[in-house]
């Protein structure tokens, strides 16, 4: 058995290397990146004077209220991010700290993630489109569809344009007004079958959509947990899995039935 000022010795001793590495953890960059609510964008409106929205070869209708896409802002792939910056968002509800490769691919520079969130958000929107024309029943050799959103990448706001093309169609009956003058946010992924896919940062989204006036959002059914995490006061949550589904929740909505819930 050591003596007490043996004791007192190792553990000084052994308390050293790791005062050094926390010292180093205090400097070194980790592999997060820290994310904070981002801006919203009305797709039945414009967007940087341009609409988000614009169809030909099938008659419109004019909008109201709004259909409000949502994003999250994140430090870049190459931001180094500090023990610091981690601590810091652990403790405060408008940021997240998140696994950098769980928002940027690995090995991948910020110009490669660019072109990627590109291309995903161009595949959203042609999906989008196929989702909402078939859901409208109408022929897409006729309905030309252009969504304009700009500096805005990723997969996430498929469901919001599938939505507003509905919104801004008649649709032999079946489009027409979804937002009964509301402010309406939301978020998901889109398939061509209507298919609604589960996204990230649901929590900040939730308070972008509450900062920019919606009373309503729409969240992939399997992030309801998230999204109930730091729920802004006022704003009720609505579950999809579906673009049918959505639609159906939203014409509930506006005449009193039944809508489901998180």
């Amino acid at each position: 058995m050591l003596s007490s000022l043996t004791r007192s010795r190792a553990l000084a001793v052994c308390a050293l290397p790791i005062a050094a590495l926390v010292a180093v953890a205090g400097f070194a960059p980790l592999p997060f990146v820290v994310a904070e609510p981002g801006m919203t964008a009305n797709v039945l409106g414009e967007h940087r004077g341009k609409p988000v929205v614009t169809i030909s070869g099938a008659p419109t209708r004019t909008t109201e209220g709004a259909l409000r896409m949502t994003t999250i802002l994140a430090t870049g792939p190459s931001a180094e991010v500090g023990l610091g910056d981690v601590i810091d968002g652990w403790f405060r509800t408008d940021q997240a700290i998140l696994p950098r490769e769980s928002v940027y691919p690995a090995g991948q520079s910020d110009k490669e993630v660019e072109r990627r969130n590109v291309k995903d958000m161009e595949e959203s929107q042609d999906d989008a489109t196929r989702a909402a024309l078939s859901y409208l029943d109408e022929d897409p050799a006729k309905v030309k569809v252009t969504l304009h959103l700009a500096d805005v990448g990723g997969p996430s706001a498929g469901l919001l344009f599938s939505l507003g093309i509905i919104d801004k169609l008649d649709g032999n009956g079946k489009g027409g007004d979804l937002t009964g003058g509301r402010s309406i946010a939301g978020t998901g992924t889109i398939t061509a079958d209507g298919k609604v896919g589960e996204v990230g940062g649901v929590s900040l989204k939730t308070q972008a959509a509450k900062r920019d006036g919606a009373t309503v959002f729409l969240v992939p059914e399997g992030e309801c947990s998230d999204a109930r995490a730091e729920l802004p006061e006022g704003l009720r949550l609505i579950p999809v899995t579906t673009l049918n589904g959505a639609v159906e929740s939203l014409r509930a909505l506006d005449t009193g039935g039944k809508v489901p819930s998180c």
